[in-house]
């Protein structure tokens, strides 16, 4: 530590590039500070006077008084009538210790913390899963993105201008945890004539995502250690939201027809949930014949399960109606319905949605006021509008037709690019394709020689939960012209066929 001032120390930290957007007592003050924390000046370090600290520095009095002034009210220095200003003897003292403590706690100088250390064994379990990492950008072939170059902002801009000036103050203050109501009814009348739902607006809950309504439901629903079933392969999502929450996930096998409800029959685990993909299973494509969701909707009545339905893609279905959603076909309300805006619209506006039983509203209200409160009420109300006009509607008309145009461009350009490669699987709906390879091609080395070429190749292998995994790929195609996928296969082609 310094026993007497250095000026060119603090000279030197003034020109830390984080001080450069202050002004300039601020930054004299945050300089002396950080010189303090560091240990860079003795406790007890009498300080130069202000008025020669001004003329070393070439600043006004007043300025360095200002810095000063701070530091004092923060508790860093004492300043002695007649004698000066002192680095306190206290924060010194407190800062030896800390940094003794912190030596301990490392072992020895200048190590680091192993990152995770600390936290608890569900944090561990959150830390080890990596997360969840969205696509921020559009790029051949990352799944998950819808386009948005197309839609329709002049619209939801003029709404969106039009609930503030209606709402006025009332949309900037705090909002109902269930989501606002005008949007709950503007849902729940778009499920039931849409989605053959059977739902009122007192059952929907406005979420920011599906993936919030996945964590809701492992909170809720599973309690730590006991099982959760979930398809195989499945939504990665739904596997960590389960796994983070500490419930043992037990896969049920997939085919042709999506989930096996002879393997639900035939579990005896003791789970009291599954998650399901009925209408676009992901990420085999397959939908649910009725059979099944009869059978599905029986097996949960007759055993008190619930079923987590999520409808994920079911607005782009490319080959005549899509099938009527579970949980318009339940009578006994043991399904739980998920959906998400993210698709249709854009995935910045953070809008999903849940339709839940009526014994479970309250406890998954209460749940999410505790997480973050309510969605902003501003964006509610807009979408509840965009909705309302008819506009919600004619856009994903509009995106139905595009996304089929799309993916008939990708299907021929699989089929003529990578044909002794990978095979696409047709579905009948979605905004990705599986793709399954050829024998003798490694989903591994596939997926980094694209990364090289600049092409993003979503693996297959990670979304199954047992040890057969099939090697393929998931290829996004609804964000990307047709001109761009053209470009794109082209590049990725030459890329895999050149080792």
């Amino acid at each position: 530590m310094a026993t007497t001032f250095e000026l060119d120390t603090l000279k030197i930290r003034l020109n830390d590039a984080e001080f450069q957007m202050l002004d300039l007592h601020q930054r004299i003050q945050r300089a002396l500070r950080a010189l303090i924390l560091e240990g860079a000046l003795d406790p007890g370090l009498k300080l130069p006077a202000t008025r020669v600290l001004a003329k070393t520095l070439g600043v006004a009095r007043d300025t360095v008084e200002n810095a000063y002034g701070q530091l004092h009210r923060d508790g860093f220095i004492v300043r002695r009538e007649g004698s000066g200003s002192y680095v306190c003897e206290t924060v010194g003292v407190r800062l030896r210790g800390a940094a003794r403590l912190r030596m301990k706690a490392q072992g020895t100088r200048g190590t680091q913390a192993k990152p995770g250390a600390g936290l608890s064994q569900r944090g561990l379990k959150i830390f080890n899963s990596g997360g969840v990492n969205d696509q921020q950008m559009v790029k051949a072939f990352a799944t998950g993105l819808p386009e948005t170059r197309t839609f329709p902002t002049d619209v939801w801009e003029r709404l969106q201008r039009q609930v503030m000036k209606d709402y006025r103050g009332h949309v900037l203050l705090h909002g109902d945890p269930q989501g606002a109501e005008p949007l709950r009814k503007a849902i729940a009348t778009y499920l039931n004539l849409e989605r053959g739902a059977k739902c009122s607006a007192d059952q929907i809950l406005v979420l920011s995502s599906t993936r919030q309504a996945l964590f809701l439901c492992a909170q809720l629903l599973v309690d730590a250690g006991k099982p959760i079933l979930l398809e195989n392969p499945g939504y990665y999502g739904a596997k960590k939201a389960f796994e983070t929450a500490e419930a043992k996930v037990i896969p049920i096998d997939v085919d042709v027809f999506g989930i096996r409800t002879d393997l639900l029959r035939a579990d005896n685990s003791g789970a009291t949930c599954v998650y399901v993909t009925p209408s676009h299973q992901y990420p085999t494509g397959a939908t649910l014949p009725l059979a099944r969701r009869l059978e599905l909707i029986n097996w949960a009545a007759e055993h008190g399960k619930w079923v987590i339905e999520d409808d994920y893609d079911s607005e782009f279905h490319y080959d005549g109606l899509p099938t009527a959603c579970v949980q318009g076909l339940d009578n006994y309300q043991r399904t739980i319905y998920l959906g998400t805006f993210s698709k249709t619209l854009y995935p910045g506006l953070r809008m999903g949605y849940m339709v839940l039983p009526v014994e479970l509203v309250k406890a998954f209200t209460y749940a999410r006021s505790m997480m973050d409160g309510h969605t902003p009420q501003v964006l509610q109300l807009t979408l509840a509008r965009f909705m309302e006009d008819g506009h919600y509607n004619a856009h994903v008309r509009a995106m139905r037709k595009l996304y089929a145009s799309r993916r008939a461009v990708m299907l021929n350009a699989i089929s003529q690019h990578l044909n002794d490669i990978a095979t696409a699987v047709y579905t009948q709906g979605g905004l990705q394709i599986p793709c399954l390879l050829a024998d003798g091609w490694s989903e591994e080395n596939t997926i980094r020689q694209a990364a090289n070429a600049g092409v993003q190749l979503p693996g297959l292998s990670r979304l199954y939960a047992s040890d057969e995994k099939k090697q393929g790929w998931l290829l996004g195609y609804s964000s990307l012209s047709a001109c761009e996928i053209e470009a794109a296969m082209l590049r990725l082609a030459s890329a895999l066929r050149h080792k």
